[in-house]
């Protein structure tokens, strides 16, 4: 019994991190509103290595519209600049003598709705990681089946991994409800 606890609790574990993976790929959606986040994952060339820009600089949201990135070294800067323009965000920043200045652009409904679709499938991406762990730890359960453990017992345990399952696939859909009024909302 306590080896199915184990799996039950293993399996609870994954599914959160998949919820939180997808989190944070929803974070990464603009939905209009200049979010430091929104370039948290851009690589800068450091000295010939991609370096993460939170490790190179300051990032700001000074309004609504804005974000400002302060780089500790001055010469950094076109290099901060060419990585944003570089990267697949879809940015355009200009700089001046101390910022990398990034002005959001009022999203057009076309646009919404592409990102309303970006969303849904990073949502579609949570849900099926978390069935595969549903589907991997009912494997583990049925061995334990085979080794000797009780039929009853792999039974509940199957139906707790399906509840926690379903918890889990509701967390995702309401993070989507969420993050689609975001995206819409203008």
């Amino acid at each position: 019994m306590e080896e199915i606890q184990l799996f039950l609790d293993d399996a609870r574990e994954s599914m959160q991190k998949s919820l939180n993976h997808t989190e944070s790929d929803f974070l990464k959606i603009r939905a209009g509103k200049a979010m430091p986040n929104m370039v948290e994952g851009v690589m800068v060339d450091y000295y010939g290595t991609k370096t993460p820009i939170t490790q190179l600089a300051t990032i700001n949201t000074p309004d609504a519209r804005t974000i400002a990135i302060k780089a500790w070294e001055k010469k950094m800067i076109p290099e901060i600049e060419r990585a944003i323009r570089d990267s697949d965000l879809g940015l355009n920043p200009q700089t001046d003598s101390e910022y990398v200045r990034i002005n959001i652009p009022t999203l057009t409904e076309e646009r919404r709705r592409n990102l309303v679709k970006q969303a849904k499938t990073e949502a579609e991406n949570g849900k099926v990681r978390v069935r595969s762990i549903r589907k991997a730890t009912n494997e583990e359960l049925r061995k334990l089946l085979k080794e000797g453990a009780s039929e009853d017992a792999i039974k509940k345990a199957e139906e707790d991994v399906q509840t926690i399952t379903n918890d889990y696939i509701n967390k995702i859909e309401q993070l989507f409800a969420k993050k689609e009024t975001e995206i819409m909302t203008v």
